[in-house]
């Protein structure tokens, strides 16, 4: 089957590269052109351009990665799949480290292409059980991130308020063995405070509606219904969903049920401690202090102290008293209502800001690489991190995003510029320098150690005196003043530009102007609680809060820390370094992310928002830098493959070096050689008019050899039917011939046979003539005899007796040769029928018949009872005692034998007591016929005879053994029973069964 290539019934252009002309509306008229038909994605060379499609398109399925696997970038339409692929290629056949990074505003899809992408590497990789586990556990640690680290905002419902990079590593096979993520910037404030319309991380509204109601007592939330954190909950079915997503993905990642559990009764914590209001006090000192509003009645304190585990004297100081030591002297003071609201704030913002290292940590440790495995593995990066950012009011946060962003946005043109001058010079290709905007000049206005803006807010954090964001406004503008990509107020030049306030600054950054309100600066950028607070969270007994490997080991009172922890600024700082280190040392892939719209539909394309979007992304210059030697570029096997058809020397193959035959394409199309260069390896051509010519080239050439295929195999198809239509004639005739000759030949051999007939029928009656006269006597008497018998035979068989083996009747014989065979057919007909009825007998009568049999030669003749007896079935339980529940009770199990009312005799005074005559398996057991009280019992073993005298009585004696020991023998048992015979049969066989003796 043949595969489309990105050239092949395109809409628009598929890799801008080829555009022409090269202009922004141009750019911008493309990707809107394959917007609108659900063409999302865009190449720039090797780059891919991702338009947000605001709804779910049929193009991520298996069937797609397999389309996708080990092809060429250019071989099919642009897409993630095929960035990813490549990488994952190149990792893995090569041994280069990559990295793939995702870059774009909020709302551009950055989360889902990171998504996309883990997806598409999971799918690449064995299918082995361990290795199954390993991807699972590297795929749902985005569940477990995103519900908390990420919000819905105006411009996205799952934007990522924290910045992600993970490193996934790979053995030999190209499996994954591990993975290490390592977050950024998490912003915490939104945990305390977010904008109109705006919600807070996901995990606060999944447990609300998500838990069961025994989960929401167990972390106290069953009866709050509003929260001061999440404004009101907006109830979402999906968060329910979500929430259980969570929990699921907890449980592969391989935390503990405990280790839940304490997670969330943080987050609970968290949200219970927003609700605490104070209210103002005045003190005797003049002083205002406050308290926490009616903490009697309040239940939220307490509810909080047991779910942190903190004594509420710990948790109420530290929330409105603060402690300041100097020179080894202690001071305490109360806090006014603002101050301690402010403090509860800080405390909230950070239990959760290191809660959330916390679940990156503890997701590391589970999906790090194990000692087992080799020391030496291929690493594939994925870098999601926060786009840039321009709000109405930008804060520290803004700035801090934006310069991260900054940042790539470096890296990223260092790398495009580095990687295309090393293809040039590796293929040997003289390369044109083209000029572009470096923005390192704004990471320096940034970063700069001495004069940068990061340097000048650590610098007002530490000193002593009266710090506030004014003085750290007034000191930029001293120091940074002056740079021409610095704006204030104090600048001259803006003095009356009122579209920037008093307390801000403005960075005119590479993808825009963007102005930031100093106010809280220098608290975020601070990163400190004060020490009543991390001493009341270290001294918690909660696992994951208190003590010296919980979230605030700096609280230990026994400890005094003098050195202050790093800043906000200074510990991103670091970490931006340490990813851009990172990131120099692997093969780029790049993903850059397009937000549409601001209303967050499907087929609505904002041309302004777009084109603000390829500026900040740098994506024009991307493509002038693509183009400025080259504007296409392509190995000589790729190249003699697609276009082979153009020259006759090389179609329909070609078997020399791939560069000969490109050169023979060329040729024969006779293209001007100033617009294109042989590489050692690739075939780079100048124009996208060129390539443009040599596709209508090709389409024209495939069109005549689809004629010419299609002329061929119609005449092959036509020439098949007649050898189909000459192959059934010769058929037809064949069998036709065979019918005709078989037909005659039957005729002939049904006359022959005929012919032998009569001849042999004359032949043999000619001989039985000559016979018969010679021997007609001997002939009629042996045919005589054998008449007779056979009228024997019939009448015997005509005049049988039943089948009834006690029938005696038998038919006579007149013949007197006969007379020995007619008792032997007799008896073999007896035996038969004895046979066939003994087989017609199921095994209960069969016991029966042998029951009668023993009774039979033990009474037949001499007792004048037994001929009455013979009509009577051997019942056995006469009473239906085995149905008693009392016997159920008494008798312990036993197998009733026989069971039937009668007397016991007492040899003294003959007296008749009436009881039961139980035979038991075992046992003789006389019983009360109410109680069923045992009151005689006699072993089978212990039985010596049985006495009975010859007439119609049911007098028995039963004759026992006298003991062993020196004991007093009771003597025999004299008894009257109805069914006697019975009983003395069942007797008689069961001693003789038991003791191999006979009675």
């Amino acid at each position: 089957m043949a595969v489309r290539s990105m050239l092949d019934e395109m809409v628009g252009v598929g890799d801008a590269v080829l555009l022409e002309p090269l202009s922004e509306d141009n750019f911008l008229d493309n990707l809107q052109k394959r917007f609108q038909h659900d063409e999302i994605y865009t190449y720039i060379g090797n780059v891919v351009v991702s338009t947000n499609p605001y709804k779910t398109l049929p193009i991520y399925d298996a069937e797609m990665i397999e389309k996708y696997r080990g092809r060429n970038l250019y071989e099919l339409p642009p897409h993630i799949y095929a960035v990813s692929d490549l990488a994952y290629r190149s990792m893995k056949n090569y041994g280069r480290d990559q990295c793939i990074m995702i870059t774009g505003e909020s709302g551009s899809g950055k989360t889902e292409a990171s998504k996309l992408v883990m997806k598409y590497v999971a799918a690449m990789s064995s299918r082995s059980t361990e290795v199954e586990t390993i991807k699972q556990q590297l795929l749902q640690s985005n569940p477990v991130l995103e519900a908390f680290g990420n919000a819905r905002t105006n411009r996205n419902d799952n934007s990522s308020r924290f910045g992600k990079y993970m490193d996934i590593e790979f053995d030999f096979k190209g499996d994954p063995v591990g993975g290490l993520i390592t977050n950024y910037l998490l912003e915490k404030s939104r945990v305390v405070r977010h904008g109109e319309g705006e919600r807070n991380f996901h995990i606060f509204y999944q447990i609300l509606c998500g838990a069961s109601p025994t989960m929401l007592k167990k972390l106290k939330l069953e009866n709050v219904e509003n929260f001061s954190y999440i404004k009101q909950l907006d109830a979402n079915p999906e968060d329910a969903k979500s929430f259980n997503e969570v929990l699921n993905a907890f449980d592969i990642i391989g935390f503990s049920r405990s280790e839940v559990d304490n997670v969330l009764m943080l987050v609970a914590a968290v949200l219970k401690l927003g609700n605490i209001r104070f209210k103002a006090i005045s003190a005797k000192n003049g002083m205002d202090n406050c308290t926490i509003t009616n903490m009697e009645e309040h239940p939220e304190v307490a509810d909080i102290c047991e779910m942190l585990s903190i004594k509420p004297h710990n948790l109420t100081s530290a929330l409105t008293e603060r402690t300041m030591t100097a020179r080894k002297e202690s001071v305490t003071c109360t806090l006014s209502a603002n101050e301690a609201s402010y403090n509860r704030d800080a405390l909230c913002k950070e239990i959760y800001d290191r809660l959330f290292t916390w679940l990156v940590n503890r997701i590391n440790s589970s999906i790090k690489v194990t000692t087992q495995t080799n020391k030496k593995c291929k690493v594939m990066g994925v870098l999601d991190i926060y786009g840039f950012e321009v709000f109405e009011q930008n804060g520290f946060e803004q700035f801090m995003i934006n310069y991260c962003n900054e940042k790539l946005q470096q890296i990223f043109v260092e790398l495009t510029l580095r990687e295309e001058q090393e293809e040039y010079v590796k293929e040997g290709i003289e390369w044109l320098h083209i000029d572009y905007f470096n923005n390192a000049i704004i990471c320096q206005l940034i970063e700069s150690p001495r004069s940068g803006i990061l340097s000048m807010l650590d610098e007002e954090c530490l000193r002593p005196g009266d710090v506030t964001d004014a003085t750290l406004l007034t000191k930029l503008e001293t120091v940074c003043g002056k740079h021409e990509h610095f704006e204030s107020r104090r600048d001259t030049r803006f003095l009356g530009d009122k579209t920037l306030p008093h307390n801000a600054f403005r960075i005119q950054h590479y993808a825009g102007k963007v102005t930031y309100v100093v106010e809280n600066f220098i608290d975020k950028n601070n990163n400190s609680l004060f020490r009543n607070l991390s001493t009341a969270a270290f001294l918690s007994l909660h696992p994951l809060l208190g003590g010296a490997k919980g979230l605030f080991p700096e609280g230990d009172p026994l400890t005094t820390m003098l050195k202050r922890p790093p800043t906000s600024a200074t510990q991103f700082k670091a970490s931006m370094t340490a990813l851009m280190k990172n990131l120099l040392m692997k093969n780029p892939n790049y993903i850059r992310c397009i937000k549409p719209n601001e209303v967050k539909r499907s087929s609505v394309f904002s041309s302004d928002l777009v084109r603000h979007q390829v500026r900040y992304l740098g994506l024009m210059e991307n493509v002038r830098v693509r183009r400025a030697g080259y504007a296409f570029r392509q190995k000589y096997e790729d190249c003699i493959t697609r276009y082979k058809m153009l020259s006759t020397k090389t179609w329909p193959s070609w078997h020399g070096p791939p560069k000969e035959g490109v050169k023979q394409i060329l040729l024969k199309t006779k293209i001007d050689p100033e617009q294109y260069e042989y590489g050692k390896s690739k075939i780079f051509i100048r124009n996208p008019r060129t390539l443009f010519k040599l596709e209508e080239y090709r389409n024209a050439a495939l069109h005549d050899i689809a004629t010419t295929i299609q002329k061929t195999w119609r005449g092959y198809h036509h020439w098949k039917l007649f050898q189909i239509m000459r192959q059934a004639q010769i058929v037809i005739s064949k069998t036709v011939k065979r019918h005709q000759n078989q037909q005659r030949y039957l005729k002939l051999k049904s006359a022959t046979i005929v012919m032998q007939c009569f001849i042999r029928g004359w032949k043999t009656r000619r001989e039985y003539r000559k016979f018969f006269r010679a021997n007609a006597g001997k002939v009629i008497a042996k045919f005589m005899e054998k008449y007779v018998v056979y009228l024997y035979l019939t009448k015997t068989r005509d005049s049988l007796p039943s089948s009834s083996p006690i029938d005696k009747k038998w038919s006579s014989c007149k013949y007197q040769f006969l007379s020995s065979t007619h008792p032997i057919l007799r008896d073999l007909f007896h035996k038969w029928r004895c046979m066939k009825y003994r087989k017609g007998l199921t095994p209960q009568r069969k016991t029966e018949l042998s029951e009668k049999l023993h009774a039979s030669n033990l009474f037949k003749g001499k007792k004048s009872l037994y001929p009455s007896s013979l009509v009577q079935k051997f019942v056995g339980d006469h009473v239906t005692l085995s149905s008693n529940q009392k016997w159920r009770k008494v008798g312990g199990g036993a197998i009733i034998i026989f069971a039937d009312e009668g007397f016991k005799i007492h040899r003294n005074n003959g007296k008749f007591v009436s009881c039961y005559i139980v035979m038991t398996d075992n046992a003789v057991l006389l019983l009360e016929e109410k109680s069923l009280k045992q009151k005689c019992r006699v072993a089978v073993h212990d039985i010596s005879g049985v006495s009975f005298s010859p007439y119609q009585d049911g007098m028995m004696i039963l004759h026992c053994k006298p003991p062993a020991e020196s004991k007093k023998h009771k003597g025999d048992l004299i008894l009257n029973v109805a069914h006697s015979i019975e009983l003395a049969t069942k007797m008689s066989l069961l001693v003789e069964k038991s003791t191999n003796q006979k009675l």
